[in-house]
């Protein structure tokens, strides 16, 4: 049989699914890509038993077929293929010859049937959703993930919805990133699932800043997101996320508002000198002025003064600057508050124009 497609077509839907493919596998086939021609359209399917995408193209074919194909072989041919090249794939029992220009490829096959696909067919929740709305959710929020966490629940995102709202939450025991967003959903839902991390990543690759809609499927074990041509799907995390509201600070409150940009450029400066392992900058507050300062084992000390809104009692305390730049980097508007309830106490970030994404950092002993 001949498949006849062309490099501008194929090699988008290629590297989308290739991200999946991981390049350590427990079984042979996963290195595979599952192709599918059914009624003129090309499939091209990935999965790491935990996560898998689906997309698809138009294509030129006689009849419906199934078989698969190293994933990374066939990427890399294609992109090494001039632009505008014609691809012609000639698939029999055993083998498929790729064919391009002058040059000829020939790759073997793993039996269709042996590639394992991830029944989700059970749903018991359909909602619509913008996908500019969770893509901006996944953008607020996956830095906190945690990774590799014995406490399997932190190595993903919560995800809560009901009728009026959805919120994601991603905490590392150490900092946590919140963001909520409006969202009018045509049907009485409240869900809590968490995403593992792979998923959370691919699936922010998948969407873009547009106001069209996607449709997500829910079971008690599994996500399913329709987005354009491309159906991506995972295993949610089975476990309880921690109760979060708890970390925010409570009881007395000192609050300090400052620039973001002058914020992000001193705490830069000031790092050079850190720690490097520990990474951690002592913050001094007094009236209107925030001193920060930062010293390593070779002796070295770095100080810096900027002015801020702050009418409160003295005090210091010491942060990780990675945590605080990784917020900054993703926070809104030009003024940020930072809420202190002590020393001890976790801060609490906003910004000056709304709290939509709220970010926690905890102190750290310096």
């Amino acid at each position: 049989m001949k498949i006849t497609t062309s490099k501008n077509s194929l090699l988008k839907p290629l590297l989308m699914a290739s991200n999946i493919v991981e390049r350590r596998q427990t079984l042979p086939i996963l290195a595979n890509f599952l192709l599918k021609i059914i009624n003129g359209r090309f499939f091209i399917v990935a999965t790491d038993l935990e996560v898998e995408l689906s997309t698809s193209i138009p294509i030129e074919a006689t009849q419906d077929i199934e078989f698969t194909l190293p994933a990374r072989k066939l990427v890399d041919i294609c992109k090494a293929l001039p632009d505008e090249s014609k691809i012609d794939l000639l698939v029999d029992d055993t083998r498929v010859v790729l064919s391009a220009g002058r040059g000829k490829y020939t790759m073997g096959l793993l039996p269709a049937s042996d590639y394992p696909v991830i029944d989700s067919t059970t749903q018991n929740q359909v909602f619509h959703v913008p996908q500019i709305t969770l893509r901006r959710l996944i953008n607020k929020t996956t830095f906190a993930i945690a990774q590799q966490d014995v406490r399997y629940y932190l190595n993903g995102l919560l995800l809560e919805i009901s009728k009026n709202k959805i919120r994601a939450v991603a905490t590392d025991g150490h900092r946590l990133a919140l963001c909520d967003c409006d969202l009018d959903i045509e049907s009485n839902i409240d869900s809590q699932i968490i995403l593992p991390r792979k998923a959370v990543v691919e699936l922010g690759k998948l969407l873009n800043e547009s106001d069209s809609v996607m449709k997500i499927n829910l079971s008690n074990s599994y996500i399913q997101v329709t987005v354009d041509d491309s159906y991506f799907t995972s295993k949610l995390i089975d476990g309880r996320f921690p109760e979060y509201e708890r970390v925010m600070p409570s009881g007395k409150i000192c609050q300090m508002v400052v620039e973001k940009k002058i914020l992000k450029q001193a705490l830069i400066r000031t790092s050079v000198l850190s720690n490097e392992k520990y990474r951690g900058i002592r913050f001094t507050l007094e009236d209107n002025l925030l001193i920060l300062e930062a010293h390593n084992s070779e002796q070295d000390e770095a100080k810096e003064e900027i002015e801020v809104e702050y009418n409160d009692e003295k005090f210091n305390m010491g942060f990780n600057v990675s945590y605080l730049l990784d917020v900054l980097n993703v926070i809104d508007g030009d003024k940020i508050n930072m809420i202190f309830a002590g020393v001890d106490s976790s801060c609490l970030i906003t910004s000056t124009e709304s709290d939509e994404c709220r970010y926690i950092v905890m102190p750290m002993r310096l």
